[in-house]
């Protein structure tokens, strides 16, 4: 086998527990579930990873970026804030239909951190995670927009979390894209009201 360079075996075993856990679940992650998903040895786990938890903090914030790199395009031209915010959603939502095994995984994860005693700090670096996207995405289309919020962006972006989640699981179990651009609109109207033009 050619050597892999340390950062596409990471990369590799990443996404290869991304689908271990998505189909199997948490539980079933394990490493030498993860190496013989990725096709490698165990000892390319430990040459990547120091542990399996070191992994899961990989895997959440590979997960995150790729959301961050949906939801945080630009440019906006003249869109209204309600605008930028549907569009965001609208890209969030099409990275959902392309790889729903993505997101399945981060639920999985969620739940079994709940579970597991010792591993509810991994949720909340989840959630940590999610918030600080979905501020930085309020931020950008507050600051394009010239809008300041009512109130504080942590709390509109923890709502915007919330709107979102509830749309990935109801997508997750019933594939209804129109549906989903029903909770998209209605997430769009109300955190847009949550703005005034400054």
């Amino acid at each position: 086998m050619p050597r892999i360079p340390a950062a596409e075996r990471r990369a590799a075993l990443v996404q290869a527990a991304l689908r271990v856990v998505a189909t199997q679940g948490v539980a079933a992650a394990t490493t030498r579930a993860i190496v013989a998903e990725a096709g490698m040895s165990l000892a390319s786990f430990h040459y990547a990873f120091s542990s399996r938890d070191e992994l899961m903090h990989e895997l959440i914030s590979f997960v995150v970026a790729h959301e961050e790199a949906a939801v945080l395009p630009g440019p906006y031209g003249d869109a209204s804030l309600r605008d930028i915010i549907r569009a965001g959603l609208q890209r969030y939502a099409d990275l959902l239909r392309a790889d729903p095994l993505r997101e399945q995984a981060m639920l999985e994860l969620t739940q079994q951190a709940l579970r597991s005693e010792g591993m509810e700090p991994l949720a909340r670096l989840q959630y940590d995670h999610y918030y600080t996207l979905a501020a930085a995405a309020l931020t950008t289309a507050a600051e394009h927009t010239g809008t300041s919020w009512i109130l504080p962006v942590e709390e509109v972006a923890r709502l915007l979390v919330v709107l979102t989640d509830g749309l990935t699981v109801s997508w997750l179990v019933d594939r209804d894209d129109a549906a989903a651009a029903s909770v998209m609109d209605f997430a769009a109207d109300a955190l847009a009201g949550l703005g005034r033009q400054s």
